[in-house]
């Protein structure tokens, strides 16, 4: 039956099915008017049984229609005046927030506007004045280190030396460093690399400060001497005190400036600084003096009679690194303003000398320069003697002199410089049993090959 109570045999509920398939409706009513094994098909049969119920429908639509026209008009019109209804409020209701937004504009958004930009003026000049600070803070470190690089003196120079100008140059060069690494948003040295004077500082200034100041002080440890064996026998004991003072304050400065001036990184701690420049410098010293000890002994032992001077010269060698121990582990290590503090790293390497025994893998310096002495001297005195001739014979005569020479070398080489004015048999009952390992070492790599 249809809404209207007519009956149909129109089926609505297939029609009206979520999964109604238009193609799949045609194929059933096709195959229920004609034979699948038919050729051709008549077609006409199904689409006039289509045609009737479009044609049915619309009927039905029509009848519907008419006999609903009323109360679909009154539906129409009271739909239509409500809406008019609603339309009225509403238009009053976009009328009042117009009002309020045009209200809200003018006391509000152009206010927000002009603060606004009132805001980022006043931030722009922020910015500006803290870069120009920056900028002034670099310039006055830069002028600075300029006076203190020139109170330096010395070489070229009509003033004297000021050797601790050294350490101050290495502070001023730290503050300019911690300004120039502090680049991240909110830090002091935000913007200071867009900034042209400032890098002309760096270039024309710092960077080149900073290597002729580490040159200096790389100099002056190269420099280093304290032994008087071989200084004349005129030399008055003020004058040696006087200049013995000024050579440990010297190196203390130039050591303590190599320290400071070591490269860093912002995540470094006192327990993983190293202290690169300075352990270099040292290390290139104790090579030096291994290098000339070993060059000259090499010699002596073909020449036999200039043994006497070159182990005096040897001695003398050890002796400024028997200063040098001595000197290290009374330098404290000065705070440096770009490594974290760490009070345990302070207290296992209190001083400037725990780093270089550390580095060296050694207890001791003398132990170190001795041993490392002998294991390089044993292959050059056996080629000696695999060569032949006068001097392997000269050796082979001089066998218990050399060794006597060599204990005396050690033994006397392991004391500080001004132990020798103590009496012969003094200094050996106090060096002797702290060196005999390092004796007995340098005798068997020399005499142990003299066959």
């Amino acid at each position: 039956m249809s809404d209207g109570g007519e009956p149909s045999y129109i089926d609505y509920e297939a029609f009206l099915d979520p999964e109604f398939s238009a193609t799949s409706f045609a194929n059933t009513l096709v195959l229920a008017t004609n034979n699948p094994s038919d050729t051709p098909l008549d077609l006409s049969t199904p689409l006039s049984r289509v045609l009737f119920d479009v044609q049915e429908i619309d009927t039905h639509i029509d009848t519907l229609t008419t006999k609903s026209a009323l109360p679909l008009l009154e539906y129409t019109k009271d739909h239509a005046e409500s809406s008019g209804k609603i339309l009225q409020e509403v238009e009053g209701q976009v009328a009042t927030l117009t009002e309020s937004y045009k209200t809200l504009e003018k006391e509000v958004i152009e206010r927000y506007e002009v603060a606004e930009q009132v805001r980022l003026t006043a931030e722009r000049l922020v910015q500006t004045v803290k870069i120009g600070r920056a900028v002034a803070r670099c310039l006055v470190l830069g002028r600075q280190l300029e006076v203190r690089m020139s109170e330096l003196g010395g070489i070229g120079s009509a003033k004297k030396e000021d050797h601790r100008a050294m350490v101050r140059s290495a502070d001023t060069i730290l503050s300019l460093r911690q300004m120039f690494m502090a680049t991240k948003p909110g830090e002091e040295g935000e913007g200071l690399d867009k900034v042209n004077v400032v890098n002309t500082l760096k270039n024309e200034l710092v960077n080149p400060g900073e290597r002729s100041i580490s040159s200096r002080a790389q100099q002056v440890v190269k420099e280093f001497s304290m032994s008087s064996l071989l200084s004349s026998s005129g030399q008055s004991s003020a004058s040696t005190f006087a200049q013995t003072e000024d050579t440990k304050a010297r190196t203390t400065s130039a050591l303590q400036t190599l320290y400071l001036l070591s490269p860093t990184s912002p995540s470094t701690t006192m327990a993983s600084f190293e202290p690169s420049l300075m352990l270099n410098a040292l290390q290139d010293y104790l090579q030096t003096q291994l290098k000339s000890s070993i060059a000259s002994l090499t010699r002596s032992l073909a020449t036999l009679p200039t043994l006497d001077r070159t182990m005096l010269e040897i001695s003398a060698r050890c002796q400024n690194i028997v200063a040098l121990e001595t000197l290290l582990g009374t330098i404290k290590r000065p705070s440096h303003p770009l490594v974290q503090a760490d009070e345990a790293a302070e207290a296992k390497f209190p001083s400037f000398l725990q780093p270089l025994l550390h580095a060296l893998d050694t207890s001791s310096l003398p132990s170190y320069f001795w041993r490392t002495f002998a294991s390089n001297m044993a292959p050059r005195v056996q080629e000696l003697m695999q060569r032949g001739g006068v001097s392997a014979r000269t050796l082979r005569s001089n066998k218990d002199r050399v060794r006597e020479l060599i204990r005396e070398c050690v033994n006397r080489g392991s004391q500080l410089p001004g132990a020798s004015s103590l009496s012969k048999d003094k200094g050996k009952a106090a060096i002797a049993g702290s060196w005999e390992r390092e004796a007995a070492v340098m005798v068997g790599a020399i005499v142990g090959q003299i066959r």
